[in-house]
């Protein structure tokens, strides 16, 4: 049997890189029974980074889901990757979750990924809970870092522990709702006693309880009345309302611990339980003009928010559902496909344990394997409702590479071992540039497409060696001119003839192509005009000045003659190709570049680097603004200039910078830079 949906609380770790959210969720899994020893990140050994990729990194790549119970409930917890580039997985993982627990590092305090998965998380109407980890290192400072999320996130975030001793001396926590002390003796299970609060303590605690009565008591206008009379407020009544105020928004409880030490895990997993909310609680989800409400007897609505692709074991799709039961060897719909999908084995994972189970009730998330055509993003439904999950944005793609296989004739091999890699991350792009014919791929930093590389070795055995993509340059004319192209063969049996006169003028940028026929008195019949066209469309794809396509031109056919045997489409396709190139070549071409628009996330004490080097890049500054905590710097800077921007943001900022990029307009390349991209040019087509 399944749990009820009131039983159930869906928590999603989420936080900056190296916050402790891996060994966080290791600790929880220890203390929940779910695992028998607590693993480390450092040795490799914890249960949610398990891939290679990520044991060899110290880092999460991929999200993570633990099911397991703590006080007769059943907790989903989703481990979530801190690292920016992986954002989509943190995101995948926020949109199924009633609540969120944001883990942060007490020396470093709130960073940048932090600020941006709240703001994520405060448009998903998400509970969320703040736990300060690594109390035990040294600078450490849990009062520091409860005024830097204040300071941050406003003075709804209130503390309902504070540490007892700082830094290497840390031993436990003072818990203010019941003002009680816990102290921790070792890593183990049962390492926790309760002590009267120390003495040099507990003024500082009178002054901690009584910020949160005073947010607690803004919950609810008559505990507000008897809490300002005096009254005595007992502490159900104050566990009630901080779990009404957490639920949508109105209070972001502060826990702290440390979760190497396993110190306070049992604490927090108390407060999931006590002060997040169940997907009742929480309401039910509005999709469309449906509202799907966390009942059992409702039909089936179960949305998928992660793909894992295996070769081995084929896809497994983690799903939540929100209406209904889904029940093993049963059919569904697959909205978006139409199709129906037989459900064969459903899973749920405990530590390192897969478990089979019967049946997934409201509320709750799962996995099921090998479903034919279902990927993240999809409904499952018992009818055909089409309905969307409304959208997350997610973060552009910026760091390109031009991919070749290793081997030849491993294209197919790589580009559907790819295919199978973007279901499972939708920020990977993969194109073919249609101008310079390479095969891109495209991620959201140099770490992205590395890990997208080491997991088409390592899962597909499909090799591939990266270059920098070439910059998809064009040309256009800056001066009018006319042209006769005429083309005639005689050779034997059918000749073949054609002849037009043109003439082509420059349009404003970003107009595109236009061809008009001014053709009288049928010089020229009009079968043969679209041949004609397609002639001179064939001869601006190479231009006059480096061979890149040529843009922004009106080209008129004005005249011409034909011969009633020998004309053909194929021989005015031919005079129309001429009379282009002719035309062009006394036009004056220029070569033009992508301008791109770059917006900069940067820490404010980097602003000034940041700029100067946008200038060193020819960028323009358009201008800034602050951005919870960091400065956003937007500027125009040609593509030619941001090949290898990552890596040197990096360096300036110490990582805490980052950027995305949208392409704005093509704008005319400097002469003294043009002359540079046509030698390249030159040398690339004598290469070939």
């Amino acid at each position: 049997m399944h749990k009820r949906a009131d039983r159930i609380r869906n928590v999603a770790l989420v936080g900056h890189r190296g916050s402790g959210k891996t060994s966080l969720h290791e600790a929880l899994l220890f203390q929940a029974g779910a695992i028998n020893r607590l693993g480390s990140v450092v040795e490799g050994t914890t249960v949610s980074d398990s891939d290679p990729d990520e044991r060899a990194r110290q880092m999460s790549i991929g999200a993570t889901l633990s099911s397991f119970e703590w006080q007769d409930r059943r907790i989903n917890l989703l481990d979530t990757p801190g690292d920016p580039s992986f954002v989509a997985d943190a995101l995948g993982a926020l949109r199924v979750c009633e609540s969120a627990v944001f883990v942060v590092n007490a020396v470093m305090g709130v960073e940048v990924s932090t600020t941006r998965l709240w703001r994520r998380a405060a448009e998903l109407d998400l509970a969320r809970l703040v736990f300060v980890n690594m109390l035990d290192r040294e600078r450490a400072d849990f009062f520091r870092t409860l005024d830097a999320l204040k300071a941050a996130f406003g003075p709804h975030v209130v503390a309902t522990e504070i540490p007892i001793g700082r830094e290497h001396d840390v031993q436990g926590v003072v818990d203010l709702v019941d003002m009680k002390a816990y102290v921790y003796a070792d890593a183990s299970r049962d390492n926790c006693t309760e002590i009267e609060i120390p003495d040099d303590l507990r003024a500082q605690a009178e002054t901690y309880r009584e910020k949160l009565m005073d947010e607690v008591a803004e919950v609810s206008e008559p505990l507000m009345e008897r809490y300002l009379e005096g009254e005595e407020i007992s502490h159900e009544e104050i566990v009630d309302a901080l779990k009404e105020g957490t639920n949508h928004g109105d209070i972001f409880p502060v826990t702290c611990g440390v979760a190497t030490r396993n110190m306070a895990t049992n604490r927090l997993l108390d407060a999931i339980v006590e002060d997040l909310p169940s997907p009742v609680k929480h309401g039910g989800l509005d999709v469309g003009d449906l509202t799907l409400e966390p009942t059992e007897d409702a039909e089936l609505f179960a949305y998928v928010f992660k793909t894992r692709a295996d070769p081995f074991a084929g896809r497994l799709n983690l799903f939540r559902v929100y209406q209904g039961v889904l029940r093993k060897d049963s059919q569904v719909l697959n909205t978006r496909a139409h199709a129906k999908e037989r459900i064969g084995q459903l899973l749920t994972f405990s530590g390192k344990d897969t478990v089979l189970v019967d049946e997934f009730g409201p509320g709750d998330i799962g996995a099921v394997a090998k479903l034919k055509q279902t990927r993240a993003g999809d409904w499952l439904a018992d009818r055909d409702e089409p309905i969307e999950m409304p959208s997350i944005p997610l973060p552009a793609p910026v760091m390109a590479f031009a991919m070749e296989p290793k081997a030849k004739g491993d294209e197919d091999k790589v580009f559907s071992a790819l295919r199978r890699l973007q279901e499972e991350d939708p920020t990977i792009d993969l194109h073919r540039d249609e101008q310079t014919g390479e095969q891109i791929v495209a991620g959201l930093s140099q770490i992205h497409v590395e890990v997208i590389v080491d997991r088409l070795r390592e899962r597909f055995g499909a090799e591939v060696t990266l270059k920098p993509p070439r910059v998809p340059y064009q040309e256009t004319l800056r001066r009018p001119a006319k042209a006769h192209g005429r083309h005639k063969k005689q050779s034997g049996g059918r000749g073949q003839f054609g002849d037009c006169h043109i003439e082509i003028e420059p349009l404003a940028p970003g107009s595109g192509f236009e061809f008009v026929d001014e053709i009288k008195g049928g010089v020229i019949p009009s079968q043969f005009i679209p041949a004609v066209e397609k002639g001179v469309r064939e001869a601006m794809q190479s231009g006059p000045v480096a061979g890149f396509p040529v843009k922004d031109v009106r080209v008129r056919l004005v005249d011409g003659s034909y011969h009633s045997v020998d004309s053909s489409e194929m021989a005015f396709k031919t005079a129309g190709a001429i009379a282009m190139r002719e035309a062009m070549a006394q036009a004056d071409g220029a070569l033009l570049e992508p301008i791109m628009l770059v917006t900069v996330s940067v820490p404010e004490d980097c602003v000034g680097d940041v700029i100067g080097d946008l200038n060193a890049r020819r960028g323009r500054p358009q201008g800034m603004e602050p951005a919870g905590g960091m400065t956003e710097i937007k500027a125009e800077v040609p593509m030619a200039e941001m090949l290898s921007y990552a890596p040197d943001l990096r360096s300036l900022t110490g990582g805490q910078g980052d950027y995305t990029m949208e392409f704005l307009r093509y704008e005319e390349v400097p002469a003294h830079l043009a002359q540079k991209v046509v030698a390249e040019a030159e040398k690339a087509a004598m290469a070939l």
